[in-house]
């Protein structure tokens, strides 16, 4: 009775999940052939209710991306984006894109040409930035929307946007867009490459946009750890030098992500730390006189640690908390 009682009382689960762990524990207990049995009424209408919704959730939000796309096709030029109903049926399909299903359906139902081509270079900037946040969120690791928006010729305007829009909005999601269409994608980065990205990234991180600063010398220095063969060309268009410089500017948490790409690229690499050792850069001194400002400050450690790293790889200091000499 007992054993009757729990499985009267046992909640049906609510998710796809929940149902197949179901079906595996039906199917599992002892070691006989189940006995078969009619099923009640009310579990085949929750089993067909949970299956109905399961199928019927990704059919709905298809047919919500479908009419997101009518909008922005319908909307008149004139009325650009007068009323919202651009940016928001931008802002849906965006959200429903962060499903690697729902962003594969968008690119077969066209819906990526056709917004690109439409927005990408409109003159509102609130739709160009929005269209360039669509393009990385549908291409955040997912190769088969990375390739179909490599294929339509993004990477070099996602670079010009990244270069000098207008809007610094704009800009930060497009770096945010070749980001996603780059890391952990050969073709991305090889096109990256060919389109002289790196010069793109150095001009961001000379930009006085924080963020944008902040998220072009994150890029760069996971760039040079996971694709270390591209730090000789690097090194032939001055980057470390480019580098050193952003660091002799008045102190800013940045600093912190400059010297981080730094280390990435001097690290195994001996051009790189020669570049460093070069006196008219006086790295050396630049880094012992920061590692002393920040060795009490609690929030900079990360920074005061990339300034031991590059100490001691280039200068050959050992680790010392105070760096006194």
């Amino acid at each position: 009775m007992a054993e009757g009682g729990s499985e009267r009382n046992r909640h049906h689960p609510n998710n796809l999940q929940g149902l197949l762990r179901l079906a595996v524990e039906a199917g599992s207990v002892g070691d006989t052939a189940p006995e078969l049995h009619p099923m009640p009424e009310d579990r085949r209408q929750w089993l067909q209710d949970a299956l109905s919704d399961v199928f019927n959730g990704q059919l709905d939000e298809v047919k919500q991306i479908k009419d997101c796309l009518q909008i922005l096709n319908e909307t008149s030029e004139s009325d650009l984006n007068e009323d919202g109903r651009r940016s928001n049926a931008l802002d849906t399909v965006a959200d429903l894109c962060e499903n690697l299903d729902n962003a594969r359906d968008f690119c077969k139902l066209s819906g990526m040409q056709m917004v690109v081509e439409q927005f990408l270079e409109c003159p509102d900037p609130e739709l160009r930035w929005r269209t360039a946040h669509l393009i990385g969120t549908c291409s955040q690791n997912n190769p088969f929307v990375q390739e179909h928006v490599l294929n339509l010729g993004m990477m070099p305007k996602l670079l010009e946007l990244l270069n000098g829009d207008s809007s610094d909005m704009v800009r930060i999601k497009a770096l945010f867009a070749v980001s996603c269409l780059v890391r952990e994608q050969e073709a991305g980065l090889l096109e990256f490459v060919d389109h002289d990205g790196f010069s793109v990234l150095m001009r961001a991180m000379q930009s006085g946009i924080e963020k944008l600063k902040v998220k072009a010398a994150f890029l760069l220095q996971n760039l040079l750890i996971s694709n270390p063969e591209h730090k000789d060309v690097l090194c032939s268009m001055g980057m470390v030098q480019q580098l050193v410089s952003l660091i002799q500017t008045e102190h800013d948490p940045f600093h912190e992500h400059v010297l981080g790409a730094l280390c990435s690229l001097v690290t195994d690499f001996p051009r790189g730390v020669r570049q460093c050792q070069e006196r008219q850069l006086g790295l050396e001194d630049i880094l012992i006189e920061r590692s002393r400002m920040l060795k009490d400050q609690e929030e900079f450690q990360e920074e005061l640690e990339f300034c031991e790293q590059l100490l001691r790889i280039c200068f050959s200091q050992p680790e010392e908390n105070g760096m006194d000499r």
